[in-house]
């Protein structure tokens, strides 16, 4: 049996001769660790030739971001092996291959992936990949559906989620995520300049009702095997290649908790841009993360839902239109998930370098700022109009356009965003934005083609569908002002 002990590079090196796989070992000479991570020592493996073949990762005894003064479990790499060998099984393509593992030194001999990019790394650069939003989509499709109720059997489904049980990690997550950034805490990290914006998160009741909301669902909601940390910084990325790794914070949650800290990473970014690209240059790229954003929930939604048509076991969860129910509860939740990754990132912990590495500090503060904005109104506000559409309106959901996409983007960022009141604007016929449509039909959406303010009025009016909106006039109409006095018209403006 192995005796856990640290790893240096030569055992790097002696570790990959024996499990990498690679064809004459003895090719295998040198070591280099590259982890810039918080948990782990990563070391990438070089041939003769100075060329990377394979990964050596081995999990460290507590937090290597802040030292052995946060002990953690060592069960942790086992649990992200799994996960990882589990996600390979349903999407080959788009998850890092294990060639080995042992519990024991925690260790694990993964491919080498020196031909791809961190997305992060990326994403700062204003390097586009055209095909990562949907790639990353169609892997969160395919790991999710695999591993959820629609597909697996009941015993089996139970059995799994006994064998990720995850408690040290989730714990991690439960209080980064839900906890720290809205109350005084150690662990939170941020700039000083802040300190009334976080105190203000502090103090918010109906965030904070909203916070526990989600808090309780990633407690009890065992939909799939998450991946349970997946942004831009444990994506890999190549020209039409894209990899996810880092799976150690992998069990069985909420399906939205993956989907939101995805999305979440990509807003992030656009929060950043101004600060590393310039306001101008930034603008078309901000543009794009919001397409991004746009491909991977409908990827991920048109090929979960193709998945369940096809491949659904349960007689129940079968029927049609549940599973396109059950996607508009995933959607709200990646909703509130996404703002709280928001959040976090901006006022606990872990910081991302979109962010962080912005050279500028007022404008870094900006950015802060903006991100603490966007989280909040995420949590609390976007479900709103969906809320409206289903409740009231009874509609299945909400289609917005990218137009309606941008306006609510920059409606989130105003500090009175979740006290304005909602206007619908739609035809009078019916409850819906389709004229033909009488009374109050069903089986329809609600289609936003446009989002606006009117600050007056306090509310945030949403144009649906082809409807036209009049001038608004004034108490008393200007006609009445209007005459003609010996043949010369009066009261004209």
């Amino acid at each position: 049996m192995s005796q856990y002990h640290t790893f240096t590079a030569h055992d790097a090196v002696a570790y990959a001769q024996q499990f990498a796989g690679i064809d004459n070992p003895s090719e295998l000479v040198s070591a280099q660790e590259v982890g810039d991570g918080n948990l782990n020592l990563v070391f990438k493996v070089f041939d003769r030739q100075g060329v990377s073949r394979a990964i050596v990762k081995q999990a460290l005894p507590y937090v290597r971001c802040v030292g052995e003064s946060w002990p953690l479990t060592l069960d942790r790499a086992r649990l992200e092996a799994q996960t990882l060998v589990a996600h390979y099984q349903h999407s080959p393509q788009h998850t890092v291959k294990i060639h080995h593992f042992d519990p024991e030194l925690a260790v694990m001999v993964m491919e080498d992936l020196s031909d791809h990019r961190i997305w992060r790394g990326e994403l700062i650069a204003n390097v586009y990949y055209p095909q990562a939003a949907r790639q990353l989509g169609d892997y969160l499709a395919q790991v999710l559906f695999h591993t959820s109720d629609f597909y697996l059997h009941p015993h089996e489904k139970k059995a799994q989620v006994a064998q990720f049980i995850n408690p040290a990690m989730c714990e991690i997550t439960e209080d980064l995520f839900f906890n720290d950034p809205y109350q005084i805490h150690e662990r939170n990290n941020y700039p000083a300049e802040l300190e009334a914006d976080v105190a203000a998160l502090r103090d918010d009741a109906q965030l904070k009702l909203a916070v526990a909301a989600l808090k309780h669902r990633f407690f009890a909601h065992a939909e799939a095997l998450l991946h349970g940390d997946i942004h831009s910084g444990s994506i890999f990325v190549a020209e039409g290649s894209l990899k996810a790794i880092d799976a150690e914070f992998g069990y069985f949650g909420p399906i939205g908790f993956d989907i939101g800290t995805a999305i979440g990473n990509l807003l992030l970014n656009y929060c950043g841009l101004p600060g590393q690209l310039g306001i101008r240059d930034a603008a078309a790229a901000r543009e794009q993360r919001l397409n991004d954003i746009h491909q991977l929930w409908t990827t991920f939604a048109e090929r979960f839902q193709a998945l369940a048509a096809e491949k659904t076991r349960d007689a129940a969860l079968a029927y049609p239109g549940y599973a396109s129910a059950f996607l508009k509860k995933v959607w709200a939740d990646s909703v509130g998930f996404c703002g709280s990754e928001l959040i976090r990132r901006s006022v606990g912990l872990s910081h991302v370098a979109d962010i962080d590495t912005i050279q500028d500090d007022a404008m870094r503060h900006e950015c802060l700022r903006h991100a603490i904005t966007l989280g909040r109104a995420l949590i609390v506000l976007a479900e709103r109009i969906d809320s409206v559409a289903r409740e009231v309106y009874g509609a299945d959901g909400v289609d917005f356009t990218p137009l309606a996409q941008r306006k609510l983007k920059e409606l989130q960022e105003r500090p009175d965003a979740a006290e304005l009141g909602l206007c619908m604007v739609k035809t009078q016929y019916s409850l819906s934005d389709d004229a033909k449509l009488l009374g109050r039909p069903e089986n329809f959406d609600i289609h936003i083609r446009e989002v606006y303010v009117n600050a007056g009025a306090g509310f945030v009016v949403a144009l649906t569908g082809a409807i036209m909106t009049m001038p608004g006039l004034p108490k008393v109409p200007a006609a009445n002002g209007i005459d003609v006095e010996d043949g010369k018209i009066t009261g004209l403006f």
